[in-house]
């Protein structure tokens, strides 16, 4: 387990075919799923994404964009296409593959705090070329939505959340990508074990020496090279980490602030909340109250980025 895989662990897919019937030129698609992602990839022809502040990219077929919401946007044949053409759709049922131009969809409303720490290191709009790793599963996703087998729906959603997980990867490889200090550690020999321990296993009783043992390497060496990667210390990175988890766990019914304080590492509540409060500015009871749940319900992209 690492960074990456806990925060798309549990965003599914809403995925959704649109082909023929709603993509006849002159077409224009306003996506209304108040989605945190959505996924689009034209498996024929092409269109252009147009955000909600009028930022217009083109996208051709074979490439995966990834638009950063919940704001509606705009997949059309022109940008420059008047308002009153935008037919409103939202993800949900495979359709037909019909049509000269076909886009595949998905759209992912990403719950809890773990999943939208993501959030906060993707650019409102990213695009990746045909030329990527996930390529060479377009053609097996058309033909999955022509068959009449059971299940084809569950199977499409499935794919595509293989399809979000590959494009987001080769997006934090690109160049012009910039991706969060922990995705650039996990390659490192040292910090990267450590990283993955972490994410494994949050609540044991971790401490300088024993993140040191598993990075094979003295403290002084560890806490230096970590806080180069990383910006801060290993053991504030672990605090953080687990106060993500925490929130989370804080939102399940029937947890109680012990049961959560164990599961992130808390011997006992008391310190657990002292935690809490420190990196959430609430109490683990105001934040269950609805107070922050409330607060988190948009995406806070001028927050913390790791």
């Amino acid at each position: 387990m690492d960074p990456f895989d806990d925060l798309l662990r549990g965003v599914r897919a809403n995925g959704a075919v649109f082909g023929g019937s709603v993509l006849s030129p002159p077409w224009a698609l306003r996506f209304t799923d108040d989605a945190f992602l959505t996924l689009c990839v034209p498996l024929r022809g092409e269109g252009w994404i147009v955000l909600a502040d009028g930022t217009a990219r083109s996208l051709a077929q074979g490439e995966a964009a990834i638009v950063r919401g919940p704001e509606p946007f705009v997949f059309t044949d022109d940008p420059g296409a008047p308002e009153g053409a935008v037919r409103e759709v939202t993800c949900g049922g495979a359709g037909g593959v019909d049509g000269h131009t076909v886009l595949m969809a998905g759209a992912y409303r990403v719950p809890g705090e773990v999943p939208r720490r993501l959030l906060r290191v993707l650019p409102p709009l990213l695009v990746v070329p045909d030329d990527h790793d996930c390529s060479a599963m377009h053609a097996y996703l058309e033909a999955q939505l022509t068959t009449g087998l059971p299940g084809r729906q569950i199977v499409v959603d499935r794919l595509l959340d293989w399809l979000l997980v590959c494009t987001l990867r080769d997006w934090f490889d690109r160049p012009e990508a910039a991706p969060p200090a922990w995705y650039r550690a996990l390659g490192d020999e040292a910090v990267g074990p450590v990283l993955r321990a972490m994410h494994e296993a949050p609540d044991r009783p971790w401490t300088l020496a024993s993140l040191a043992a598993v990075a094979g390497v003295s403290r002084s060496t560890f806490a230096k090279r970590f806080h180069e990667l990383l910006g801060e210390p290993p053991l504030a990175y672990l605090t953080e980490w687990r106060m993500t988890l925490a929130a989370d766990l804080l939102g399940e019914p029937g947890t109680t602030l012990a049961s959560v304080a164990r599961r992130v590492g808390y011997a006992d509540p008391f310190g657990f909340s002292a935690a809490f409060k420190r990196v959430r500015g609430m109490s683990p009871s105001e934040y269950r109250d609805g107070a922050g749940r409330q607060a988190s319900g948009r995406p806070d992209f001028a927050g913390r980025i790791g």
